[in-house]
């Protein structure tokens, strides 16, 4: 008798559990009505869906209990769930490259503009103040702003070689100018070159112009360059499938309760984290590299200010070359002087007028450039929203779960667990792979990370060594060591210490506009010619050489 009761009662649990997984204990075949509407209105077609529930042992994913899903509709809204997922991340991804793009375009068009309305400044006020010694020389001031234009769109350019090549050229120029009586052959101008330095025949603007516009130039276009390879990032990371361990556990999320025949139950809040902590796990691992990134170029930002900053000399190059004009003619009897000291007394020019000939010698004034207040709302705008974003990686399970997935807002008894209506017990996993090894929700193997996350994992770190090389003012296109092998500048992954010096201007032919790639990634393929005579590294070394690099050249904070 004992033994009967004790069997009564076994099957009496099972009974329960059975009933309980069904959603319904009181119901042994329940209509399939809500779930046909519900399938209908995807788009599906309800031919085959049963009018009501059926024996579940067909099922792959869903618990396979009495269901309302046959084996096409299991599959149909597995799908389903994988293609939503798909759309939201990317949904979400689109907001950040928006964002992203946004900024880009306002900080590009203002340092544009600014550099765009020095070169205006410079063509209405030179002609008048300085006649044919800038009129008859008016291509090489033409010159020196496209290259600085250049330079600041991501080009293989050196700025110091660049604008020590420009005041080389224009000393030449205005010497010859101002002395149309003397024959000046190659060989003599070579001497006035070699004498420039000691010489300083236009004074401090060539030194005052090349720190400044340095430091100006590079804190400028290596803030934009982040912009562009944040950017860069969420577009490519957003592109990266769901594994099928993700798609099982996202439609056991979404549409298994509705095989179940409770299409009301929605999914617990902790089971819906777990799911895409699982799903997202190498996206959560952007996460540190990511802050790096988004504060250093929220600290970049104080180089905009001040005497040496963005807005004062990218606005005002023209002051610079002014005075330096001014001072060239107010020393041209003591440079004369000096110059004949150094390098011989030149032929009279027979053809040439007499030395008595008055030349224009006008004076132009440098004023100061007022703030406008558009670079202060840019940077201020910036910095909220980069701070806004900065743990957009680790809270993307989260957003979605809430703004997604329609989680449930009843008692934690009531929402879908992943097998029935009930309360969910097991705790949310940490972020990132490595904590998603006892998911419960999702296999993960956490000895196989994404290679596309990690390579943009790579690329996040390149851009914030560069930007904290800008904070201290350094051109890190042209360190001696590069932080990346494969960099601005570095062509092909061949090393300075194995190529030696690095191609200045007159190398840089294939030049690619910030505009037309993203900065920082768009010079490669134009130094693949200029780096094709350098001894390439065997391959296999690559990785060791880019890990001694990152290690030796690292930039510290000041």
């Amino acid at each position: 008798m004992e033994l009967r009761a004790r069997s009564w009662w076994l099957l009496c649990a099972a009974a329960a559990l059975v009933a309980c997984a069904r959603g319904d204990p009181a119901s042994k075949s329940r209509s399939c009505g809500e779930v046909r509407q519900i399938y209908g209105a995807k788009g599906f077609s309800l031919s085959d869906v049963p009018q009501a529930e059926i024996s579940g042992e067909h099922l792959r994913i869903c618990p396979q209990g009495y269901t309302c899903c046959t084996s096409e509709m299991e599959e149909n809204l597995a799908n389903r769930s994988r293609a939503e997922l798909d759309t939201a991340l990317r949904d979400s991804s689109r907001v950040l490259q928006a964002m992203l793009a946004t900024q880009l375009r306002s900080f590009d068009d203002h340092f544009q503009h600014l550099l765009n309305d020095s070169e205006r400044t410079l063509q209405a006020t030179f002609p008048g103040a300085f006649g044919e010694l800038y009129t008859q020389n008016a291509r090489a001031f033409r010159d020196l702003y496209s290259e600085l234009r250049l330079y600041y769109r991501g080009a293989n350019l050196h700025l110091e070689e660049t604008l020590a090549e420009f005041w080389a050229r224009l000393l030449e120029r205005l010497f010859k100018q101002l002395h149309p009586q003397l024959l000046l052959p190659d060989d003599y101008l070579d001497c006035l070159g070699k004498q420039a330095e000691a010489l300083r025949p236009f004074g401090e603007a060539p030194r005052e112009l090349r720190l400044r516009a340095t430091r100006a130039f590079v804190a400028a276009r290596s803030f934009v360059q982040g912009l562009g390879v944040a950017s860069d990032v969420v577009r490519k990371v957003a592109q990266v499938p769901l594994g099928p361990e993700c798609s099982r556990a996202v439609m056991k999320l979404v549409y298994c309760a509705h095989c179940l025949g409770v299409p009301g139950a929605r999914p617990c809040p902790d089971y819906c984290r777990n799911v895409l902590k699982g799903c997202l796990a190498n996206q959560a691992d952007l996460d540190a590299e990511w802050r790096n990134l988004l504060d250093s170029m929220v600290l970049i930002t104080d180089k905009f200010w001040g005497t040496s900053g963005v807005e004062s000399v990218i606005g005002s190059v023209h002051t610079w070359l002014a005075e330096a004009i001014n001072a060239l003619q107010d020393n041209r009897d003591t440079l004369t002087a000096k110059v004949i000291q150094g390098c011989g007394n030149p032929k009279v020019n027979p053809q040439g007028p007499g030395p008595e000939e008055k030349r224009r010698r006008g004076k132009l004034a440098p004023r100061e450039r007022p703030p406008s207040g558009t670079l202060e709302k840019l940077v201020s705008e910036a910095k909220a929203q980069l701070r806004d974003v900065q743990d957009f990686w680790i809270s993307l399970p989260g957003t979605l779960c809430s703004e997604k997935m329609a989680l449930s807002t009843a008692s934690d008894d009531r929402c879908w667990n992943g097998m029935a209506r009930g309360r969910y017990l097991p705790e949310v996993m940490g972020d990132g792979l490595a904590n998603q090894i006892n998911n419960p929700e999702v296999e993960v193997d956490i000895t196989k990370p994404d290679m596309t996350i990690r390579q943009q994992i790579m690329q996040l770190k390149i851009m914030t060594n560069r930007l904290r090389s800008a904070y201290n003012g350094n051109d890190v296109d042209f360190q001696d060591a590069s932080d990346d092998g494969s960099g601005s500048g570095s062509g092909d992954g061949c090393l300075d210490d194995l190529c030696g010096r690095r191609v200045g201007r007159k190398s840089s032919s294939s030049r690619t506009p910030l505009t037309h790639a993203l900065p920082g990634l768009s010079e490669q393929e134009g130094q693949k010619t200029s780096a094709a005579s350098c001894p390439q590294p065997p391959t296999f070394l690559l990785p060791l050489l880019l890990f001694l690099a990152l290690t030796v050249a690292r930039p510290r904070w000041r």
